[in-house]
């Protein structure tokens, strides 16, 4: 029987809150720790099957971790043994369950081994676009069949091998992409140069530094030479940002909340959702308490009355996760609120222009759909309703927030066991202000 979300109106947003490891630098950590020449102490890793499923991926290439908080398939801290680079190879197909960027990521590494590899994921993985990653790898040498049952789709079937370095323009913005051809490039001799159409997280690069790996941006082009080794180095992965953003808006669009979420992080690449926020009228305060690496620190929100916006098309690269709750935001705030220029939606987990247009109609909000994205008449309200998660972890946590903030009636979201894809303690904090 699948888990379900029960939400009642109300509940005082007030306290302080800390939200789980970031997920996009847990994967980038797994992965370069078990590249690296040494033991690596990881903490506050992100213990989300998408990311466990990562790191499983790294020991099924010959990488061991010893766990010295959490458990084996649920590590918090813990020590990767790298392995120089000199990755084995899998007995099996690696499955990446529901993780994209797992998937687009290793690809990039297995294309430049000596061995075949395979990569799976689970029906909804099964449906997204690789063909994305696969055009510049197989530029670069690589062997890559996408042999699912969409075209260019998983399972992903590699022939290993060396590769050459290349100079690839990004067709669309893509964190994921990007760092798909990086890693490959490490394996590669010579200049491997990826220019971006916009800016896109850059957790990546920074971590590569972190890693002891040179690699040079200037504006929106990331230059990184071949055949660096990847040295050991310890990581305190700061709490997500999109994981956060349910809470920062849940506060925000609640007239006398105050709510601090601690040890967050605060990279300039992610923190769109508070711009936005902020834009709508929402008091946030922020305390930086790390600028060095991943800057990290905490965020205070105060509740107040919105007004609509509209996202800025170079804004959407760096919010297409927070879009399902910004979309919350608008139907509560006065005025219109626009997300436009945001196809990507399509391809993600779900269709997320289908899915979040379908329960907020169903929790009574009218709302414009449109090929790349939405527009919400404001000054609207929730009223409580059975709404479908479609399987995608952040439509279940974004209206489960809906359901929080709803007018009147109780909320169920149903299908919600992919929380645990990114927030596994969502249900407890959900209940913190459920029971506050």
């Amino acid at each position: 029987m699948s888990e379900t979300f029960q939400v009642s109106p109300g509940g005082v947003l007030t306290g302080e809150l800390s939200v789980p490891g970031d997920k996009s630098i847990s994967h980038r950590a797994a992965i370069l720790s078990g590249l690296s020449d040494g033991d690596c102490r990881i903490e506050n890793f992100l213990s989300s099957e998408d990311c466990v499923n990562t790191l499983k991926a790294m020991a099924n290439l010959g990488v061991t971790y010893t766990v010295t908080r959490g458990t084996v398939d649920a590590p918090i801290d813990m020590v990767i043994s790298g392995k120089g680079g000199q990755l084995l190879a899998p007995k099996a197909p690696l499955d990446c369950g529901n993780s994209g960027t797992g998937m687009r990521l290793l690809a990039g590494v297995l294309a430049a081994q000596s061995f075949d590899s395979e990569l799976i994921g689970d029906e909804s993985l099964s449906g997204r676009p690789m063909g994305r990653i696969m055009t510049p790898l197989q530029e670069m040498g690589a062997q890559i069949d996408a042999a699912g049952e969409k075209a260019g789709c998983a399972p992903l079937k590699i022939t290993g091998g060396q590769l050459t370095p290349i100079d690839y323009t990004l067709p669309m913005a893509s964190a994921q992409v990007k760092s798909a051809v990086l890693l490959a490039g490490l394996f590669a001799p010579g200049t491997t140069v990826v220019h971006q159409p916009a800016t896109t997280r850059d957790h990546t690069e920074r971590l590569f530094h972190a890693y002891g790996i040179d690699c040079q941006t200037e504006g929106n082009t990331i230059t990184l030479e071949g055949l660096q080794a990847v040295k050991a180095c310890d990581l305190i992965v700061p709490g997500d940002i999109s994981s956060a953003a349910f809470w920062i808006v849940a506060a925000a669009c609640s007239p006398g909340a105050k709510l601090k979420i601690t040890n967050v992080g605060l990279n300039p690449t992610r923190t769109a959702i508070v711009d936005v926020i902020e834009r709508m009228g929402a008091r946030i305060e922020r305390e930086v308490i790390s600028s060095e690496g991943e800057p990290l620190g905490h965020l205070t929100i105060y509740g107040s009355e919105l007004t609509g916006t509209e996202i800025l098309p170079e804004e959407v690269p760096n919010l297409i996760d927070e879009v399902p709750i910004l979309a919350v935001a608008g139907a509560l705030a006065s005025g219109r609120t626009v997300i436009r220029n945001a196809h990507e939606l399509r391809v993600k987990e779900t269709d997320r222009i289908d899915t979040v247009v379908k329960n907020l109609r169903t929790m009574g909000v009218d709302v414009d759909e449109f090929e790349d994205g939405l527009e919400i008449p404001g000054g609207q309200h929730f009223t409580g309703a059975t709404v479908q998660s479609y399987g995608d972890h952040r439509i279940a946590m974004a209206f489960a927030i809906a359901g929080l903030l709803a007018k009147e009636g109780e909320t169920t979201v149903e299908n919600t066991a992919c929380v645990n894809t990114s927030y596994p303690s969502f249900r407890d904090h959900l209940s913190k202000f459920q029971n506050a």
